[in-house]
């Protein structure tokens, strides 16, 4: 489990990774990364809609996405707030799937990102 001060809870802060962050999309998964220059630890949060499957689903995806991050975390920079979206399809996907996936996708939005913060 991702501690809480790991946890994006708030609204702004969701919606700040989302609309002034990175974003990319593969089939099973969506991410936006938005990293603020500073000391603070990196924060995560997930979005399973509906869309996904019923109320077990989403919470078995969601633990699932919160396992595959938290082995993943500590290659997040610093000041980072990361949005990990469940598309439709990760309701049935393989464990292996979505962290090929989840790699995939932190993978892109940290090279997207660090070429923005060079410029």
């Amino acid at each position: 489990m991702l501690p809480a001060a790991a946890r994006i809870r708030r609204r702004d802060d969701f919606s700040a990774a989302i609309r002034g962050g990175s974003r990319t999309g593969r089939t099973l998964l969506t991410g936006h990364l938005l990293i603020e220059p500073g000391t603070a630890p990196p924060r995560v949060g997930f979005v399973v809609s509906r869309a996904v499957g019923g109320a077990v689903v989403r919470n078995k995806v969601r633990r699932r996405l919160r396992e595959l991050v938290r082995s993943r975390f500590n290659s997040l920079p610093a000041g980072s707030l990361l949005v990990v979206r469940a598309n439709p399809r990760a309701a049935t996907a393989r464990q292996s799937e979505l962290a090929a996936e989840l790699d995939l996708v932190i993978d892109t939005l940290l090279r997207r990102q660090a070429g923005a913060l060079s410029r």
